[in-house]
């Protein structure tokens, strides 16, 4: 069986690019605006506030993980932040490696894990298009036992660290979205399968991508009325059911382009075309170029 999660997850490439540890005494706030690169925040001590456009602040403690697949502009503070019109203290560089907001030799109140990842993926906006705005995860067993080792090795000097970190960070997030399945709120994948009936239709589409799907044989498969099943569906995923299969079906032929794996004709065949033709005009719509230039064109470099 085909987990479309693990799909997504896999042709995302996701990357640790950035991370370090921030420790906080007193009231602190700091405000960032990182268009488009995706945040995440490990609370391994304490607690702190965080503040995104067009939600309440979100209180986070001890053991949760946070991630912005998109970050846009946001705020962390302490659980009580500055005056509004206090001007944001930058944080200090300590001789341990890590970063200090307030007085140095006073009671540490948090310490954070802040960081941002890339999604090394040529489709990657699409794919993050899929997921939540905003994946906040805390209670789960598995994920504060990677919270505690993610921890314990952010704050060890031993040789080989980033590396490890950097693999654990990933586990950590792959583990993030499959906890966030269960409890998804905003539109999206995440959203879709926590839906008994809409993920049994998503998981269709993924195993059999070159069936030539309808709306209405989706909603058989999800034991729904078509109209029933297209409402439901729309509204949990945020897409239509045909545009999301659309969209997968691109993103899967943009993979197998950039891999070289096979002509146009054998992709199209891959991904539930009939001929190269019909797949050339679609794909060509889709993505602004036909198949055969976005195949010989060199991906873009992945940020730094």
């Amino acid at each position: 069986m085909i987990d479309p999660l693990a799909e997504v997850v896999t042709l995302l490439q996701p990357r640790i690019r950035f991370s370090k540890v921030v420790s906080s005494a007193g009231p602190w706030r700091v405000r960032r605006s990182h268009e488009g690169q995706p945040f995440y925040c490990v609370v391994l001590e304490g607690a702190s506030l965080l503040t995104t456009e067009g939600r309440e602040p979100l209180s986070l403690r001890q053991g949760d993980f946070v991630l912005i697949p998109e970050s846009h502009a946001f705020s962390m503070s302490s659980l009580k932040p500055p005056p509004a019109a206090a001007l944001d203290a930058a944080p200090q560089a300590l001789p341990n490696g890590e970063f200090r907001f307030g007085p140095p030799d006073s009671p540490t109140e948090a310490v954070l894990l802040i960081g941002h990842c890339a999604f090394d993926s040529p489709d990657a906006a699409l794919l993050v298009s899929l997921l939540p705005r905003l994946i906040h995860v805390r209670g789960e067993q598995r994920l504060s036992t990677l919270v505690q080792l993610v921890g314990e090795e952010s704050r060890a000097r031993r040789p080989g660290r980033e590396v490890v970190l950097a693999h654990l960070l990933e586990v950590l997030l792959i583990e993030a979205l499959r906890s966030s399945a269960v409890t998804a709120a905003t539109p999206g994948l995440l959203r879709g399968l926590a839906d008994e009936r809409l993920a049994l239709a998503l998981r269709r589409m993924h195993e059999q991508m070159t069936a030539p799907w309808t709306v209405a044989q989706l909603a058989k498969e999800a034991a729904l009325s078509r109209s029933a099943f297209f409402e439901r569906f729309s509204r949990a995923v945020g897409v239509a059911p045909m545009e999301y299969l659309l969209r997968w079906r691109m993103a899967k032929a943009k993979n197998l382009l950039r891999r070289r794996e096979g002509n146009v004709a054998a992709v199209a065949e891959r991904v539930g075309y009939g001929s190269a033709s019909a797949f050339s005009v679609a794909f060509t719509r889709h993505v602004g170029m036909s198949p055969t230039r976005y195949a010989l064109t060199p991906p873009p470099a992945p940020p730094a």
